[in-house]
């Protein structure tokens, strides 16, 4: 090894040092510190070099770690280091130069082995560490999902979750010890999901069957109304389509929703990709016990609701990428959001009343971008008939900071 490389990631199987080549074996051997979980160091056995089992969280290593830059040290990590692994915390603080990564082969890869499905026709995703609710938005009829548990009880909580969902007929694969002496695949339906004795190492294979009456997660934006929490400030199924588009999520943008409400426009701009982020800005506390219960339901926790009256509140928060006022909206609270904006950066405000439109029409002559009049009619019952009944019209500015 190169000694410029003086950090080595190692991936470990369930079947331990055997497995290893001797390359990697020589690097464990002769490492004056070696990192890894209680398992892992268990699996390697004694060794001469100084160890260290991972703290929580596992950043409180680092300093540790970077304490011995530049001699031989080892990171043992379960399968591929750089696959929902530790990986990207040691890439955050080591130069890709000063790292030598030799994985095995991943949990994924050993579960769709195992199964017998193509990795590239799955989602690949970790509830290990993270908010399980982040599996709803994935629940696509027909599609197979493979899954890291968090423990034992994550196969039973998603059966028992695709069950209420209407989804009881999916087949949950509960794949244990994958790679060992002690593996074992077993599998049953959502609705009649009974296996015990589960290992808290274990990853899942799902496919998804919904049943007729399934709640399933549209592709586009505009969720029904009902499946939000509302006192009835909410933007609306059909408002909200058409204001989603004109926000236009891409990957990794930060939205500000400013008068959430209940949330709709934060959580379906997260939906767009797992990637996107928002803070819904809301002073109406039993509002944000609502928004948080939607964010969990919908299948984005990870929303950050922010408890207060912008623009006051507005001051602390990371930059946005892109601004939405659907709610309370006024001059300071205008201004506040576009100079929040980075260069190029977008803003869409919605308004009914006369009042809050005429500031959108001021924005609009001061800061440009477009003004669209957003109509919509439904048919309703008149008699033995019906007609179009028409909405409160929707006034949307739209602009982008140059």
């Amino acid at each position: 090894m190169s000694a410029a490389r003086w950090l080595s990631l190692i991936g470990l199987g369930e079947d331990g040092v055997e497995a290893l080549t001797p390359a990697a074996r020589a690097l464990i051997a002769d490492a004056a510190l070696i990192v890894g979980g209680a398992r892992h160091l268990e699996l390697i056995g004694p060794q001469k070099g100084e160890t260290l089992r991972w703290p929580s969280p596992l950043s409180a290593a680092m300093e540790t770690i970077l304490s011995h830059r530049g001699a031989p040290t080892v990171v043992l990590a379960s399968g591929d280091p750089f696959f929902f692994g530790v990986g990207d915390i040691i890439a955050r603080n080591v130069a890709a130069e000063e790292i030598l990564c030799l994985p095995a082969p991943s949990a994924f890869a050993l579960a769709a082995a195992r199964l017998c499905w193509s990795q590239q026709d799955c989602a690949l995703l970790s509830l290990h560490g993270r908010a399980f609710e982040r599996v709803t938005p994935h629940l696509q009829p027909m599609r197979r999902l493979l899954i890291l548990s968090w423990d034992e009880t994550t196969p039973t909580r998603l059966a028992a979750h695709l069950t209420a969902l209407g989804m009881g007929d999916s087949r949950v694969h509960v794949l244990e010890h994958m790679g060992g002496p002690r593996e074992r695949v077993r599998s049953a339906l959502a609705h009649d999901f009974s296996l015990a004795d589960i290992a808290a190492l274990n990853a899942l294979g799902v496919e998804v069957v919904a049943g007729p009456d399934a709640r399933v997660p549209p592709l586009t934006p505009g969720l029904p109304d009902d499946w939000f929490e509302h006192d009835g400030q909410i933007t609306k199924r059909d408002i909200r389509a058409v204001t989603l588009a004109a926000l236009a999520p891409r990957r990794g943008e930060r939205l500000w929703d400013i008068g959430a409400g209940s949330g709709s426009i934060a959580i379906e701009w997260m939906l767009a990709d797992p990637a996107n982020r928002a803070n819904a800005i809301e002073r109406n506390a039993t509002r944000i016990a609502r928004i948080a219960r939607n964010a969990a339901t919908l299948g984005v926790p990870d929303l950050d609701i922010v408890e207060g009256a912008a623009p006051q509140a507005l001051a602390e928060l990371p930059t946005p990428d892109v601004v939405f006022i659907g709610g309370g909206g006024d001059t300071a609270v205008i201004e506040a959001a576009w100079d929040s904006l980075p260069a190029r950066g977008r803003i869409v405000a919605n308004a009914v009343t006369i009042e809050t439109q005429a500031l959108l029409i001021d924005a609009f002559r001061r800061k440009g971008g477009e003004l669209v009049n957003i109509a919509i009619s439904k048919a309703r019952p008149i008699g033995g008939f019906h007609a179009l009944e028409p909405a409160l019209p929707v006034l949307q500015w739209r602009a982008a900071k140059n």
